[in-house]
């Protein structure tokens, strides 16, 4: 692939984006500490991992070519987005009463930040959409499209595990002045209307 290092810096410039997966980790890392920051990356990277695979095999196609496939698959990611959202939103005020990391934990101990990041990526259609319309673009001809697109796909999937496991990291490296419940209250709330935000836009995104 004569076009690989391009496809690198392109995929970093686009992975380091705001989106919804950093709204997640951002909430989980605060919600739950670094590991479940870590989890929460390990659950869009596994989301990623499917939907390479899925356009490697064709899959893609198919939801993106039948209109009920992808109205089903978008509507239900945008209602787990919103659903998210308005979790981490309702939870602010449950939270004015948890005064130690002791209760925050044993609060949120029964969540799954992997889920959450797994189904949020694997629920949007737009990333098969993504998969199918960026990645062609670094095609070498000549060489066996097939094999392309895996190696990319991984590519992309593990530059997106090195970036978030970097702001992960951040967030918890400053975690002092992150636990603090005032900084709390004011990260989730934002990070809740933008997830709130990513799944109504997720919801009226017309099928191209």
């Amino acid at each position: 692939m004569g076009n690989f290092y391009l496809f690198v810096i392109t995929s970093i410039l686009l992975i380091i984006l705001p989106g919804p997966d950093t709204g997640l980790a951002t909430q989980n890392t605060i919600a739950y500490g670094k590991k479940g920051g870590i989890k929460t990356v390990l659950g869009i990277s596994t989301g990623l991992i499917i939907h390479t695979l899925a356009a490697v095999f064709g899959l893609s196609a198919i939801i993106v070519k039948s209109a009920l496939l992808f109205s089903i698959f978008k509507y239900v990611g945008a209602i787990y987005l919103i659903y998210l959202g308005i979790t981490s939103l309702r939870s602010l005020k449950k939270k004015r009463e948890v005064s130690s990391n002791d209760d925050i934990q044993a609060k949120y101990q029964n969540k799954s930040p992997f889920r959450q990041g797994f189904l949020t990526n694997l629920l949007n259609p737009k990333i098969a959409i993504f998969f199918l319309t960026f990645l062609p673009q670094f095609l070498t001809s000549g060489s066996n499209p097939f094999l392309q697109f895996l190696i990319m796909g991984i590519t992309y999937t593990v530059l997106t595990i090195i970036w978030f496991l970097l702001y992960v990291n951040l967030i918890d490296s400053i975690s002092v002045w992150m636990k603090k419940t005032s900084t709390q209250r004011v990260i989730q709330g934002i990070s809740g209307l933008v997830l709130v935000a990513f799944g109504i836009k997720l919801a009226l995104e017309r099928r191209p």
